[in-house]
């Protein structure tokens, strides 16, 4: 079967995920979280990203990244974030129809967002005409596949700081900037004082499932209330625990992000001899952004379906899953070579 570089959640579950889920699916037990799995769960993501940490399953990660702002902010605070982030683009409008703040984006050509900038955004504050800054959502990897480094996420962490925000991170593909900047989950968030982050399973292996992960612990109360009011509040919750339980316990994360990532580089590396392949992001994840000929993208698709990023210059991204293979990529860099008239 054909694999797409569409998105890492167009792949299936991973075996030793689903696996999980067969044995979990034996007998009885309590339900909404009061399982005895789902403690032992709690405890590893404690184990995983520090004692401050408390975690609350969802179904999706439109709502982790709701639920991450309705729990902090109130109807009249708003959250600044890159403006091609996740957030702002690709949640229908979610946060402010379900939370009642606002998003104000701020350029990022390279993803990411900088405190110089945040700090320009901080105005009127106090002014009851104008929607207060109250938190900084950053992506990471972001959305073009890049990464914040650790010296980023602190500077803009302590920013946060000693301007009284939250700082939220959206982590559907979390584990990919633990691997890659070589550092744990505490290192990169309760450590350098992220107070909420929405950290992914779907994109990861996962049959589906994300986590809020909270840090500050006057919050921690609300949102099991917001989840449940939100109609995010699993019932069978030790379905949702056992596949974290699998990507967590033995380090699947880490086997799962090195394939993907060390295979996106295999991929930039194959076609950057082309003259017509232009990687135009740095490869610092599971994805390589490319800017092609408009002619070879139906041809290419129909191969080895993938996405246009921006139709206006027909960018497009390849994205890399848990079951890739070298021999998926060569077949497709095969295909561009023949429409370069190369076999």
């Amino acid at each position: 079967m054909v694999k797409s570089l569409g998105s890492d959640n167009h792949s299936g579950i991973h075996p030793e995920i689903l696996e999980a889920l067969i044995q979990t699916n034996y007998g009885h037990s309590p339900s909404y979280g009061t399982d005895e799995l789902t403690e032992e769960v709690y405890k590893i993501f404690k184990s995983h990203f520090g004692e401050k940490a408390e975690t609350f399953f969802v179904f999706n990660g439109t709502a982790a990244n709701v639920l991450s702002i309705k729990c902090f902010l109130k109807s009249f605070e708003s959250v600044l974030c890159a403006a091609d982030s996740h957030l702002n683009l690709d949640e229908c409008g979610a946060p402010e129809a379900i939370s009642g703040c606002k998003l104000i984006p701020l350029p990022s050509p390279e993803g990411k967002i900088t405190v110089d900038q945040c700090r320009e955004a901080l105005i009127r504050l106090g002014d009851q005409h104008y929607s207060q800054p109250k938190m900084v959502s950053i992506t990471q990897p972001t959305e073009l596949g890049t990464l914040y480094s650790y010296e980023e996420m602190k500077a803009l962490s302590q920013f946060c700081k000693e301007n009284s925000l939250y700082f939220h991170i959206d982590g559907a593909r979390f584990i990919h900037a633990a691997h890659q900047l070589n550092k744990s989950f505490k290192e990169l968030t309760q450590d350098i004082g992220v107070d909420v982050l929405s950290f992914g399973g779907t994109k990861n292996g996962l049959l589906y499932g994300e986590a809020v992960i909270v840090f500050s612990k006057d919050k921690i109360r609300d949102l099991k209330f917001y989840r449940k009011q939100c109609l995010q509040l699993p019932s069978k919750m030790r379905f949702l625990s056992t596949q974290f339980k699998a990507l967590l316990d033995r380090d699947l994360w880490r086997k799962i992000s090195q394939k993907e990532c060390e295979l996106a580089s295999y991929l930039a590396e194959k076609v950057a001899s082309i003259p017509e392949v232009k990687v135009f992001q740095k490869v610092q994840a599971n994805s390589v952004f490319v800017k092609l000929p408009k002619e070879w993208v139906k041809p290419l698709r129909n191969s080895h379906f993938f996405y246009i990023w921006n139709e206006k210059d027909w960018s497009a991204r390849w994205m890399m899953s848990f079951d890739t293979e070298r021999e998926d990529l060569d077949e497709f860099v095969n295909k561009i070579l023949e429409l370069r008239g190369e076999s």
